[in-house]
């Protein structure tokens, strides 16, 4: 699960432009909070001279368009924070940097830096307001920060990762977000999965299994419990639906007399052999009846109507058909995204060492004259580029094996290159989407079916046998 906040950063008064995008950048690079900057990247811009980069754009920006305001936004914070132990602090910045480069579209430098110092592993990104080409700035439009959300929950759903279910308007629901001390009751939600499993008989005894585990314990009209770390108790009502007092109270009743209240309804999936597009018509048919309203709250019937579309578009009939057009589809993606990296990297090689021939070339003369003068120090200071320039291009061709070929040569494969390169991104452009769509459309499905993580694993357990 990861939470997402975007912050616009402004100019603060008494501090210099530069002064402030530092401070933004410099925090976010604290080699405390990143392992010495391991889980540091960056797009378009050094981390080291991100400040400096910045505000040159922007010096730039105001050269070309000629346009100046005192209350522009200098830069945007993107905060990802993930669930404790859910991922890795390589894999959060991976997905820090597709959120970023998918929301920025490529169009704007940035710096992610991945924080380890705290129970959850949380990024923070800092992107340039100034487009690169400094003509334009980022447009920070109205639900910005909901299309972050929900473009961040795409990415993990990608990725194998929870996402937040979307709370109703004016809501409750508390979501994590870091530094807010909503951890803790995360921390305690788990604490009360882990006190049931005991299966305590009385509230006290519920209570008695929280003690054990370093929960201090405030009796009341409110009971109330304080773990390790925190300055404040907590209620059980504030840890929404599931596990306020009275339910905890029944669900106890409810496990005493073998009648668990709060237990899973099974799923209402069928063997792998089923019919999908027919149990999902047949899950709208019974959404007709009198229950329909009260259906229609629990499933959102665009996406069921949605996906019923779609699997009859793709010829869907099986859960286990739609499981494995989506993993395909996220296999070709990695393929050709591995792939466009490789024509990438061939194709810098290739533009440097054209560039250290055609520069070896070009400074032969300087340098044979150099040599016949002795290596003197006056000639030296008066061609130092030139002769610098050939020793360096000279250096690259040792690394060279086999022959070294020629810039004719370099620019036929250069094209070759980069027409493969061109061509797989055309179709990554389009597996992406698929990608998305399957996805999705798997996400809903699931949702709709009542499938989740562990009755598929114990479905997947007893096929095994």
């Amino acid at each position: 699960m990861a939470a997402t906040r975007l912050i616009a950063l402004h100019h603060t008064k008494g501090r210099t432009l530069h002064k402030c995008i530092s401070e933004r950048t410099d925090y976010a690079m604290n080699p405390d909070k990143t392992d010495n900057g391991t889980y540091v990247t960056s797009y378009a811009c050094d981390p080291k001279t991100a400040s400096e980069e910045f505000l040159l754009s922007k010096r730039n920006y105001e050269q070309i368009t000629g346009r100046k305001r005192k209350d522009d936004v200098i830069a945007y914070q993107i905060r990802q924070s993930f669930r404790p132990g859910e991922i890795t602090p390589e894999e959060a910045n991976r997905i820090g940097y597709e959120t970023a480069m998918r929301f920025t579209k490529g169009n704007h430098a940035f710096v992610v830096a991945t924080h380890t110092d705290k129970a959850h592993v949380h990024n923070h990104v800092i992107f340039n307001s100034t487009t690169l080409d400094c003509h334009k700035k980022f447009r920070d439009f109205l639900g910005s920060g909901i299309a972050l959300g929900r473009l961040s929950n795409i990415i993990c759903l990608e990725n194998g990762y929870s996402v937040i279910a979307p709370a109703p308007y004016h809501s409750n629901t508390t979501y994590i977000h870091e530094e807010r001390g909503s951890c803790f009751r995360d921390k305690l939600r788990d604490a009360v999965d882990v006190a049931f499993s005991k299966k305590p008989k009385t509230f006290e005894d519920f209570l008695s299994e929280l003690s054990l585990q370093g929960y201090e314990i405030k009796r009341g009209k409110h009971t109330a419990v304080r773990g390790k770390g925190q300055t404040r108790f907590i209620r059980f009502r504030s840890l929404g639906k599931g596990y306020t007092e009275d339910e905890l109270r029944k669900k106890i009743e409810g496990v005493v007399k073998g009648t668990d209240l709060n237990a899973k309804k099974k799923p209402a999936y069928k063997d792998d052999g089923f019919d999908l597009l027919l149990n999902l018509q047949d899950i709208i048919a019974k959404g007709k009846g009198p229950g329909y309203e009260t259906w229609a709250k629990k499933f959102n019937v665009k996406n069921v109507m949605k996906a019923l579309i779609f699997f009859q578009e793709q010829g869907l009939r099986s859960y286990a058909e739609l499981e494995k057009r989506a993993g395909d589809t996220a296999d070709r993606f990695d393929k050709l995204g591995s792939d466009i990296k490789a024509y990438e990297k061939r194709l810098k090689e290739i533009s440097e060492l054209r560039e250290s021939i055609i520069t070896y070339s070009k400074t032969k003369l300087i340098y044979n004259q150099y040599r016949q003068s002795g290596y003197n120090k006056k000639f030296f200071a008066e061609h130092k580029d030139e002769i610098m320039a050939h020793k360096a291009a000279k250096d690259s061709f040792n690394r060279i094996e086999g022959k070294l070929p020629s810039v004719k040569e370099l620019n036929a494969e250069y094209q070759e290159v980069l027409s493969k390169k061109r061509a797989a991104y055309a179709e990554y452009k389009e597996v992406k989407k698929d990608m998305q769509t399957y996805q999705v459309a798997k996400y809903d499905i699931d949702k709709i079916l009542g499938i989740d993580g562990q009755q598929k694993e114990t479905k997947n357990r007893e096929k095994s046998r």
